[in-house]
């Protein structure tokens, strides 16, 4: 889906909305609702920190005397109102530029020259300049549909079907269905009130995994 996506302010921008929104495990309104930081702006609904980098290669080595920590620290830390109130959300650095969230979010914010404010926000026809105009959630559900449909995503389905497929939360969904870490770390991450919410999601990904069928000889 990132890769469909041209490499413009707009593409850079969208880009950041399905990556964070993945990774976050967003929904589509705690995406917009972001701001660059607290008490920015009158209709946020939250707000964004970014912490260390990517050391360079050929950084010190620590203390155990390995070079191949070099890899990443840090990360985004999202502060957000959401149904179930107040929560952080974690979201740590990819193991490539082409992947990583915090990587994307940082270049669509230095591009775009996104300082202040919300911060996903409207871009002129032209791709030249961004406006200081917030997004609608309806952006994020268009975007993922239409990217997903552009990937070739669910061939399997027809035209119809893979239109209904996808929306704003499959972005929250992917995310809740595909992480292979403990239930309660899921459940905290995306806000869940109870566990059983996101058992739900989990009782998807492990569909047909185990086979009692020809486990009973059949």
């Amino acid at each position: 889906m990132l890769s469909v996506l041209d490499n413009n302010l707009r593409g850079l921008r969208d880009r950041a909305i399905l990556a964070i929104g993945f990774a976050g495990g967003l929904r589509r309104s705690e995406i917009v609702g972001l701001d660059c930081g607290p008490d920015q702006s009158d209709d946020g609904t939250g707000w964004i920190e970014i912490f260390g980098g990517a050391r360079r290669a050929g950084a010190a080595k620590d203390d155990a005397g390995d070079a191949s920590s070099a890899a990443t620290e840090g990360g985004l830390l999202l502060t957000i109102n959401g149904k179930t109130g107040w929560r952080e959300v974690e979201i740590g650095r990819g193991s490539s530029p082409l992947t990583c969230p915090v990587a994307m979010l940082d270049t669509w914010m230095r591009l775009g020259r996104v300082k202040h404010g919300p911060l996903f926000r409207r871009v002129t026809q032209k791709n030249a300049d961004v406006g200081a105009e917030r997004l609608t959630d309806k952006h994020v559900a268009r975007l993922v549909q239409k990217t997903a449909l552009a990937a070739g995503i669910r061939g399997d389905l027809t035209e119809g079907e893979r239109k209904l497929a996808f929306s704003g939360h499959s972005l929250r969904a992917g995310l809740a269905s595909s992480a292979q870490i403990e239930e309660a770390h899921v459940q905290r991450h995306l806000g869940h009130a109870s566990a059983e919410m996101t058992r739900r999601y989990q009782r998807k990904r492990d569909r047909f995994r185990v086979n009692l069928t020809k486990a009973a000889g059949l």
